[in-house]
């Protein structure tokens, strides 16, 4: 799966995000966005208020309001899909989860991985389908790249492939030089078949400084790999004009 550097911490007692970030996934993937007019016209008014009797919180920010609900609802067997630990199936924890932390990237994979397991777009326990929990996510927190990257992969197991790209759009569009990001945008893209998108955001993070080898490695493997272009050397500038200091005699 892919593997996003440096933002989704690794569950345990499950080997990894399955296969699609679960094709791929476990992402970690910084915006002032606007969600899609298609997906918040045709989505949000199917997948309930945002409105909570405990939250909702900002997985990122809320730090201390966060540990009452993972405690009791998010346990390692909830998110391995083993059992629920308030509920009798994992769905309906997970789904309490993402009520009281609509961005909670973990939760987000867990639901999408139940979907899988279950092969309906309604996990049992779940009150919502898998998409409107991403619907939620992002109304509740525009400027969430991981979640964004989530929802991207999301639709691409979907066959859904040009929304995905969309989200990844959106993504960089407010990226600016966050080295992670475009390195983690490009896995999704080389997951996407989207080579060239792919080089693009691995030299990109090669230049702002990240080095980590898997996106070059995968673009080896599929020959599409190219050295970066070195830049430029600037040219020195002689002083001219008024600005030149004044030749002794």
């Amino acid at each position: 799966m892919l593997q996003l550097h440096h933002s989704l911490p690794t569950a345990r007692h499950h080997s990894c995000y399955s296969r699609v970030w679960v094709s791929r996934a476990a992402i970690a993937i910084s915006l002032l966005l606007v969600t899609s007019p298609s997906l918040a016209q045709t989505q949000s008014s199917n997948c309930g208020p945002l409105e909570n009797g405990y939250g909702p919180y900002d997985h990122r920010t809320d730090k201390d309001k966060l540990p009452i609900v993972l405690v009791a609802h998010f346990t390692p067997e909830v998110e391995a899909l083993v059992r629920g630990n308030t509920t009798t199936q994992p769905g309906g924890d997970i789904d309490y989860t993402l009520r009281a932390i609509p961005n909670n990237p973990r939760a987000l994979v867990a639901m999408m991985r139940l979907g899988q397991k279950e092969n309906t777009d309604k996990p049992s326990g779940s009150r919502y389908t898998v998409e409107c929990w991403f619907d939620r996510a992002i109304r509740f927190r525009p400027d969430d790249q991981v979640v964004r990257m989530l929802y991207s992969t999301f639709l691409a197991n979907n066959a859904r492939k040009p929304e995905a790209v969309q989200q990844l759009e959106i993504v960089l569009k407010f990226t600016q030089d966050n080295p992670f990001t475009h390195y983690n945008v490009g896995l999704v893209y080389f997951d996407l078949g989207e080579y060239g998108n792919a080089l693009t955001q691995a030299h990109k993070a090669i230049d702002l400084g990240f080095t980590r080898p898997e996106l070059r490695e995968k673009l080896l493997a599929a020959g599409k790999w190219e050295e970066p272009r070195a830049k430029p050397e600037s040219a020195a500038v002689e002083p001219t004009g008024s600005a030149s200091a004044p030749q002794r005699p």
